[in-house]
């Protein structure tokens, strides 16, 4: 379902190191932001129904509504300057705002979109 890169999965080893046996980082999709959709992450439990992906002992938790959003996502984590942390690249937006946060998807469901600025176009919800 989700490809989890190896310099993100040395990065959630780090960061689930102090959290309780079975703790994953959970990928949710939410209405909201400039395009949108928006991605959230945090640490977690899995729950039923969750995807659950494990790569090099770690674990990403993926909810049945935010997995029709989040199907053959990569999680990539970027050091860089200006912006550094884990980043999701979705073959499913048709777009996304400049904060790389906040997309449209490709194809119609379940929740309505915002008009979506243009691709690249800085995000003004930060």
């Amino acid at each position: 379902m989700i490809r989890v890169t190896d310099s993100a999965a040395v990065q959630l080893r780090e960061l689930l190191s102090e959290e309780e046996a079975g703790a994953g980082l959970r990928l949710m999709v939410e209405k909201g932001g400039c395009a949108g959709l928006q991605y959230a992450m945090k640490v977690d439990i899995s729950r039923d129904g969750d995807a659950i992906m494990e790569k090099d002992g770690t674990r990403v938790l993926v909810d049945p509504a935010s997995a029709v959003y989040l199907q053959g996502c990569e999680l990539d984590y970027v050091t860089a300057l200006n912006d550094s942390g884990f980043k999701i690249l979705n073959p499913n937006a048709a777009r996304s705002c400049g904060c790389g946060t906040s997309f449209e998807p490709a194809a119609t469901g379940p929740v309505v979109a915002a008009p979506a600025v243009p691709d690249g176009e800085a995000c003004k919800s930060s």
